[in-house]
């Protein structure tokens, strides 16, 4: 298995290269680590190889806030400079510029 860097990092802000949401990423597997049943419920002429990096998205659309799962393929960094209003995002991470996103301090005894 040939190794490959993600090209985007936790708390970059990115949206959907084909699809109108962007999001804050929060997490990345180096390939795809999700169900068959969700990977079958892509269509076939728009299916990413599952040899990629993989994004956790805290994400946005016009209408709502949610979890989103995307390949690498199909993300593109937001240059917008808006800030995501994803409840999560205000609870896990503290701007840090226009693109991105700084995980806040996490505290334990």
């Amino acid at each position: 298995m040939k190794q490959r860097n993600a090209k985007f990092e936790i708390g970059q802000v990115v949206r959907h290269r084909y699809f109108p949401f962007r999001g804050v990423i929060f997490d990345v597997d180096p390939e795809y680590a999700n169900t068959e049943d969700w990977w079958n419920a892509i269509p076939q002429e728009i299916r990413p190889t599952k040899d990629q990096p993989f994004y956790h998205l805290f994400a946005e659309n016009d209408d709502s806030e949610y979890v989103a799962y995307v390949s690498e393929q199909n993300l593109v960094s937001d240059e917008t400079g808006q800030p995501i209003r994803h409840a999560q995002v205000d609870a896990l991470f503290e701007k840090a510029d226009d693109s991105h996103y700084r995980p806040k301090a996490v505290y334990q005894h």
